[in-house]
């Protein structure tokens, strides 16, 4: 190991990886000098007691940086207007807070003239890919300490007996050992029964979800709202303006007490294998739903049906660490220019875990009815028009089809 490292910049989230982090650092670089940084992107109590905690296990000192705002609106509002989603299902909650994290995590590092960025993520996982590409954008020459893939603790448990050994309290227990990931946006769970996707996830048992609940013990009556988006970016909720971050806190009571946003995924990692994970993004789903209904009728075709690639594109980037690059920056130009018409109002009906859309207006509105109604009211289309539209468009497939009569007849 390299030992002329005197201070390490810590991701730190007071959680069981980096909890043990902070005495291994000390123990392997010489008593090297460690600063713990914890990204507040919305992870509530878990940051209670962390200042004492970290102190306790021998940090120097605790950055505590509340990141929320900068959270939703660089990273979560960008990624939810370009339609981006991974694999089908996963709204990419942790894959978006890690560049925000990272970002912060250098400008602490070059704050306090760091030597090195040290952070919790496992070999295995996408993480380690997500904070390193980030660090590299904006400081290429820090080096970066993965503990996971140099110490020879090699599981869960024996981080635990680590802790344990070094008088380091922790929240979990060898049997409550779900490895969880928690912020504004979504919380994953990953492990344990989870591991193998024969298992029905608990999602009755107490205590296992955390967001909302199970739609079996939603409410029997359905809960309506309005959502109101400017230019594609949600600004009020039932008519109340309100903030980035309060305008997700709410719609995540909302859609946690009905049962929504719950996702079950078998999913392929970026380092080439598949993990299944449990992913409650009970405002996300309803966020999600409500911006793709509004651009069914501010969007034109072409500009929907593309965009529809872009954000298959969009989300795999977001997945794999690359938000910081010159492409991510591309496509979300672009994106935004879809979003200059996106404005209007979405009501929908929220129901044990179904989002269903109630209605939709907008000011620019491409929907026509004089056009789209089946009357015959000397409306601005004219039926008699298809007729040439049909000939037209349908002769390459009228001509290969005389074509292969014709060959058909010389047999």
């Amino acid at each position: 190991m390299k030992k002329q490292i005197k201070k390490v910049v810590l991701a730190y989230s007071g959680g069981l990886d980096t909890s043990i982090i902070i005495p291994w650092l000390k123990e392997n670089y010489d008593g090297c000098e460690v600063i713990a940084v914890s990204g507040d992107v919305g992870q509530g109590t878990e940051l209670d007691g962390l200042e004492e905690k970290a102190k306790k296990t021998g940090a120097s000192k605790l950055y505590v940086l509340d990141l929320k705002q900068d959270f939703v609106e660089n990273y979560i509002f960008p990624t939810m207007q370009a339609g981006a989603v991974y694999e089908d299902k996963y709204l990419l909650g942790t894959s978006f807070a890690r560049p925000c994290i990272a970002k912060a995590l250098v400008e602490i590092a070059k704050k306090e003239g760091a030597d090195a960025i040290c952070h919790g993520c496992t070999g295995k996982g996408n993480d380690q890919v997500r904070f390193e590409l980030s660090i590299k954008a904006f400081a290429p020459e820090m080096q970066i300490i993965a503990p996971w893939r140099i110490w020879d603790l090699k599981s869960r448990d024996e981080e635990i007996a680590y802790a344990e050994a070094h008088n380091i309290p922790l929240k979990i227990n060898r049997e409550t050992n779900y490895s969880k990931d928690k912020n504004l946006w979504h919380l994953s769970h990953e492990g344990l029964d989870l591991e193998e996707p024969a298992n029905e996830p608990q999602y009755e048992k107490e205590g296992f979800l955390e967001l909302g609940v199970s739609p079996l013990q939603a409410p029997d009556t359905p809960e309506y709202l309005t959502i109101h988006f400017e230019k594609g970016i949600p600004t009020a909720v039932n008519g109340k303006p309100l903030g980035a971050v309060a305008l997700i806190e709410t719609l995540n009571e909302i859609g946690g007490r009905n049962g929504v946003g719950l996702a079950d995924i078998v999913e392929n990692r970026l380092v080439g294998m598949k993990s299944r994970g449990v992913y409650e993004t009970p405002g996300g789903a309803i966020l999600y739903e409500a911006h793709r209904m509004l651009e069914t009728i501010c969007l034109d075709k072409a500009t929907q049906h593309y965009k529809q690639l872009v954000a298959v594109k969009f989300g795999e980037m977001v997945y794999d660490g690359q938000w910081f690059t010159p492409l991510r920056e591309a496509l979300s130009a672009f994106v935004a220019k879809t979003q200059e018409t996106v404005t209007g109002d979405v009501k929908l009906r929220i129901y044990k875990g179904n989002i269903m859309g109630a209605g939709v207006t907008s000011p620019n509105s491409l929907y026509s009815e004089d056009i789209a109604t089946f009357s015959d009211d000397g409306g601005a289309y004219s039926q008699k028009d298809s007729e040439g539209f049909i000939n037209l468009f349908g002769l390459p497939i009228k001509v290969k089809a005389m074509l292969d009569q014709k060959k058909a007849g010389n047999k």
